[in-house]
């Protein structure tokens, strides 16, 4: 088994991201993110903890906006919009997921196309689903990170069979169109699959994003498979001085002996996606 070391990868990205990032100040130009954050969610913290010391050490400004848990979604709109309208900021990422009383179409939809790092604008999801690829397009961070990573591990996609647990917008569905386009034959698995590791067990590549800690072991996995990892989930451990350890949705343990690549946790699939996140970010200012 080979871990696909996504650290290493995304250090090679953040390389050129801090290239693009001094030859657009010789420009006159300097890169910023605006970060939205409701609440104290522990994990929504330190994700955005991640991105904001990632942003500065490649030389991107991150301006970031802190919200109560209580805000109201007109009050959300209006810090989204007001972003929008500030040319100083080049992209908006507003973390997931919000309060219930919010609703997360309304306040995706309300980030200007131009500015959305994330690429989950109904404009740039369309343009996935339609295979339009243009020079402003933005795909969904997660899932092109995988696509890099095997691809920079040389792993082939056309003619494979992959299959997919999880089926949301930010992973799941955009995954399952990359798939497609890059000729494999997809299947998507969720919450009312039934025989799922009947199903999963025929993924030449395994892709989990269930967000149920170590779900899957062995028995889920194909002889040789490649196996990519999305969640990330925090499990007690009195041992630690944090008093947890970070685990993904597979059984590392276990499904380490059975198949040919996986993703390690942390340090596989996360760090591709924040690179993908700055990537567009300078790419987005570079069109500014």
């Amino acid at each position: 088994m080979q871990l696909l070391n996504g650290s290493k990868v995304a250090d090679k990205i953040l390389n050129d991201v801090k290239n693009q990032v001094e030859n657009l100040k010789k420009r006159g130009k300097e890169a910023c993110l605006g970060i939205i954050l409701v609440g104290n969610r522990k994990d929504s913290n330190s994700y955005v903890k991640m991105k904001k010391k990632r942003c500065q050490e490649v030389g991107i400004i991150s301006c970031d906006i802190q919200l109560p848990e209580e805000v109201t979604e007109k009050e959300l709109l209006e810090n989204v919009e007001r972003l929008n309208q500030d040319p100083c900021v080049h992209g908006i990422l507003v973390q997931l997921p919000l309060p219930p009383h919010v609703s997360t179409e309304r306040v995706i939809s309300k980030i200007s196309v131009k500015k959305d790092v994330d690429g989950f604008h109904p404009v740039n999801f369309g343009n996935l689903s339609l295979q339009r690829e243009t020079e402003k397009t933005i795909f969904p961070c997660t899932p092109e990170g995988i696509i890099y990573l095997l691809d920079s591990y040389q792993i082939p996609i056309e003619g494979k069979d992959v299959v997919i647990i999880g089926k949301s917008n930010i992973v799941g569905l955009p995954m399952a169109l990359m798939m497609m386009h890059n000729g494999a034959t997809v299947t998507v698995c969720h919450s009312l699959t039934k025989d799922l590791k009947q199903k999963t067990s025929r993924g030449d590549i395994l892709i989990v994003a269930c967000g149920q800690p170590e779900m899957i072991t062995s028995e889920y996995v194909k002889e040789g498979a490649v196996v990519i990892d999305v969640g990330i989930n925090s499990v007690e451990d009195k041992t630690k001085k944090s008093g947890y350890r970070i685990v993904g949705d597979v059984n590392f343990k276990f499904v380490q002996e059975k198949c040919s690549y996986l993703t390690p946790v942390p340090g596989g699939v996360g760090p591709m996606t924040i690179a993908m996140l700055l990537l567009h970010t300078v790419k987005l200012a570079s069109l500014s």
